[in-house]
């Protein structure tokens, strides 16, 4: 599946629910389908900052693609880690730097963030095609 498809498949989940309420709530239960993140990869190089919660995130080639692990001691960032992952995971690099975060504007997720969660969730998304970039 493509970024682009995979986007569009958020987006009609999203359409599903029909308050924020609800969205929420599967944010939420997103955040809890992460994998595991091993306790010694939680240190400050991996460390996130821009985040009122604590954020981790590490992202390592395999092969030709990048592939992400992250974690959040706070349920709803957790959720929203899986939704970026959900786009951006084992990707190359380029398809990474080339796919715009469209999904955000379409499921207006920086009107229902607090001013502190969405600044972390560009956080990490910066962390996302910092990496890529080095990588390209």
């Amino acid at each position: 599946m493509s970024p682009q498809e995979a986007q569009q498949e958020l987006i009609d989940e999203f359409d599903m629910f029909d308050n924020w309420m609800d969205r929420y709530q599967y944010i939420i239960d997103l955040g809890k389908l992460l994998p595991d993140f091993p306790d010694e990869w939680k240190n400050d190089d991996t460390r996130l900052d821009g985040c009122q919660s604590n954020v981790w995130v590490h992202g390592e080639r395999q092969d030709d693609t990048l592939h992400f692990y992250a974690i959040s001691d706070a349920a709803i960032v957790s959720g929203l880690i899986a939704i970026l992952l959900r786009i951006y995971n084992d990707r190359t690099p380029q398809e990474i730097l080339d796919t715009p975060p469209d999904f955000l504007t379409a499921l207006d997720l920086d009107k229902h963030l607090s001013p502190t969660r969405s600044n972390g969730l560009h956080a990490m998304l910066e962390r996302i095609k910092t990496t890529a970039h080095a990588h390209a």
